[in-house]
C-alpha cells in the first residue's frame, strides 16, 4: 500500500472511532465515580532504545544523537488489545482525542489536545466503562513532545558570540515536535515565543526555539539574518521511529505514531474493581532526538553564517514503551 493510501486508512480509522459514542472518547470524561482507569507518562533516558520493529537500535553512521530534557507530552488514541494477534482498532479503544478539518484534511487538533509532563495524570476513564478482559498490550500513537536540548553556533560569525553569556557553544533550546498522522496547529510556543502555523502538519514537524543570548549578541544575530529565535522545519517523510514489534501480525499505517507494547504482566479488567488502575506508560527517550552530522563532532551545530550548512534534523520519535499497572 503506497503512503497517501496508509496514510488516508489511518485518517479513516481514527475518523471512525472519533464519530461513535463510547464513552471514552469524551477527552473530559465528567463521570468521576467509582475507580478510574488513569494513564501517566514518564521519561526514561536509560530505557532501551529500539528501531521500528522492537529491536536494540545503534545510531546509523553519519548521524549523532542526544537525549532531550522532556517536559511535555500528549498521545491521540489509547488500545488495549488481548492478543498480539488483535488487529489496529479491535481491541479496547479507551481514548481518542479531538479532531477537526479546520486545516483541510481531518487532523488532531491540537488547540484541544491533552498534554502532560512526567507523573501527571494525562488521561482517565471510569473503569465501569471499560470492557472486561486480560489486556497483554497497549498501543498509543504519540502525537506531541515537547523538550530542551543542548547545541552550538558555529561559522565565521559566531567567533563574535564568544564574549556573550555562555558563548556560542553548548546552548540550550526548546523542541516541539509533532508526531502525528496529521495535526492542525493554530500557533505553538516552544518555550516563550509563538509561532503561527494555521496549518495541518503531517508527522516530522518540530519548531526550535532558541535561547536568549543578551541584547548584544542578539544584535550580532541580526545582522547575519539569524535575529529570530525560532526555526522550523520537517524531518524527511518515513524518518520517524514508530516502535511496533507486532509488525507481523499487527501492522499500523505509515505516518502514523503508534507505539505498541506488551505488558509484563497482563492488565486485568474484571468490572468488579473497588480501587483505581493506574496505567504508567514509560517512553524511551534514550537519544531519541536525531541528526545528520553535516559538522562531524557528534554535536547538533546551527550555522549562522549558512543555514543550509547545519546538522539536520532526521528523527525524534520516542525509542520504546514499557507500559505498567498498579
Amino acid at each position: 500500500m503506497n503512503k497517501f493510501l496508509s496514510f488516508l486508512t489511518f485518517c479513516i480509522f481514527i475518523g471512525l472511532f472519533s464519530c461513535t459514542e463510547d464513552p471514552a472518547d469524551d477527552n473530559n470524561n465528567n463521570n468521576t465515580d467509582g475507580p478510574q482507569l488513569n494513564f501517566k507518562f514518564i521519561f526514561d533516558e536509560e530505557q532501551a532504545r529500539l528501531n521500528n520493529i522492537g529491536q536494540p537500535a545503534t545510531i546509523p553512521s553519519g548521524n549523532a544523537a542526544q537525549t532531550p530534557d522532556f517536559k511535555k507530552m500528549s498521545i491521540h488514541y489509547i488500545e488495549l488489545a488481548p492478543s498480539p494477534f488483535t488487529l489496529l482498532g479491535e481491541g479496547e479503544v479507551v481514548y481518542v482525542g479531538e479532531e477537526t478539518t479546520q486545516g483541510g484534511d481531518k487532523a488532531v487538533d491540537f488547540n484541544q489536545a491533552h498534554v502532560a509532563g512526567e507523573n501527571e495524570i494525562f488521561f482517565s476513564i471510569p473503569l465501569a466503562d471499560v470492557a472486561a478482559g486480560n489486556y497483554e498490550w497497549i498501543r498509543t500513537s504519540v502525537t506531541y513532545q515537547n523538550y530542551d536540548i543542548t547545541f552550538n553556533l558555529v561559522g565565521p560569525s559566531a567567533s563574535q558570540l564568544d564574549l556573550c553569556d555562555g558563548g556560542p557553544l553548548g546552548r540550550t533550546g526548546s523542541i516541539a515536535s509533532f508526531l502525528g498522522y496529521n495535526v492542525y496547529i493554530s500557533s505553538i510556543t516552544p518555550n516563550t515565543e509563538a509561532l503561527e502555523v494555521n496549518d495541518d502538519k503531517l508527522q516530522g514537524f518540530w519548531v526550535f526555539e532558541r535561547d536568549d543570548l543578551g541584547d548584544l549578541c542578539e544584535s550580532v544575530l541580526a545582522q547575519t539574518g539569524q535575529g529570530s529565535k525560532l526555526t522550523f522545519g520537517e524531518a524527511p517523510a518515513g524518518s520517524t521511529t514508530v516502535v511496533n514489534p507486532l509488525f507481523d501480525s499487527s501492522p499500523i499505517p505509515a505516518g502514523s505514531c503508534v507505539v505498541t507494547a506488551p505488558f509484563a504482566n497482563k492488565l486485568n479488567i474484571t468490572g468488579d474493581e473497588t480501587e483505581d488502575i493506574t496505567v504508567t506508560l514509560s517512553y524511551s527517550v534514550n537519544n531519541s532526538f536525531e541528526w545528520v552530522d553535516n559538522i562531524p563532532n557528534g554535536e547538533l551545530d546551527f550555522h549562522i553564517d549558512n543555514p543550509a550548512s547545519s546538522d539536520r534534523i532526521v528523527d525524534m520519535g520516542v525509542r520504546g514503551l514499557v507500559p505498567s499497572w498498579d
